[in-house]
């Protein structure tokens, strides 16, 4: 049993207005998250068996606008970095908390138990480079880095073991002059549903949500949302045949709110279908998600 980890980057549960993608645009796969209600922050908590939907703080009592570097090592550690920080920081982890990520990672937490994890983003050749010059790093790729796995390359997207940025190599192809073929948003679906068969967690990283949000360019939210929206429907369809468990939320709020570019406050999304669901109906903020994660992995040993 596998759990199939969705980090969306700058997805908040936003305000039901014209400024908000969610409430111009139907997604099938967002409204079925939330039991079927309106992707907003209207949404109310949702349990129903192996279901849980609900809106959960990304603030982590910190003033000011949460930003990604100190939320996601925040959301992949269970370390309160902002507050051990004095204030968010981003787009990537600050120095002082970056090691953080080295020895209490959820890579690290349940790789060293012998865990079987799996990045499944691909990184090209250019963006390698980029972070060896600068130390730059994510805080995805550097977790993954320190827990002792390889970051994938153009040669798992030739091999059909990863997926790249936005899902459909389109970008790679056309971008970034790579020779690799467009496939389908249910194509990478199907990529990660092959992989949680030999994992114990499978990561997949999708960023453009909070690249749109800061372009508060609503045609490009919508194209944004509508690939994530057909890659999320594939994996729900399929949870139930092939038993892993998907879980689904963010770092901050951003894209939800297209009157700013700037963060949000807003509370973001969590959802989790499949067996032991149950275990996270009672969190509440985005700190609580990787220990809840861990506990989830070992109870699935026994």
């Amino acid at each position: 049993m596998a759990l199939v980890f969705i980090f969306i980057d700058g997805v908040g549960l936003g305000a039901d207005n014209e400024h908000n993608p969610f409430t111009m645009n139907d997604y099938p796969a967002f409204s079925a998250m939330t039991g079927g209600q309106r992707f907003t922050s209207a949404a109310e908590k949702y349990k129903n068996g192996n279901h849980f939907f609900g809106p959960i703080d990304a603030c982590l009592g910190v003033e000011g606008l949460p930003q990604s570097g100190t939320g996601q090592v925040t959301l992949f550690t269970g370390v309160n970095s902002a507050r051990l920080l004095g204030r968010h920081f981003g787009p990537y982890p600050h120095s002082a908390i970056r090691e953080i990520l080295s020895g209490k990672s959820i890579f690290q937490k349940i790789g060293t138990e012998k865990g079987r994890c799996f990045f499944m983003n691909a990184f090209p050749k250019q963006f390698i480079d980029y972070v060896n010059s600068t130390n730059r790093w994510s805080s995805t790729t550097f977790m993954t880095v320190q827990a002792g796995f390889k970051l994938n390359s153009v040669k798992e997207i030739i091999d059909g073991h990863a997926i790249t940025a936005e899902l459909t190599q389109y970008a790679w192809r056309t971008r970034l002059s790579i020779d690799v073929p467009v496939i389908t948003e249910k194509e990478a679906a199907e990529r990660v549903i092959t992989a949680a068969k030999n994992k114990d967690v499978v990561l997949v990283e999708y960023y453009l949500t909070d690249k749109a949000g800061h372009s508060r360019d609503a045609a490009l939210a919508h194209n944004t949302l509508i690939r994530l929206d057909r890659f999320l429907q594939h994996l729900l369809d399929h949870q139930a045949e092939h038993g892993y468990t998907m879980l689904l939320t963010s770092d901050h709020g951003n894209l939800e709110d297209l009157s700013v570019k700037t963060h949000t406050r807003n509370a973001v999304p969590f959802f989790v279908l499949g067996e032991g669901a149950t275990l996270f109906s009672d969190v509440k903020t985005i700190q609580e998600v990787t220990p809840l994660c861990v506990e989830w992995y070992r109870s699935s040993l026994w």
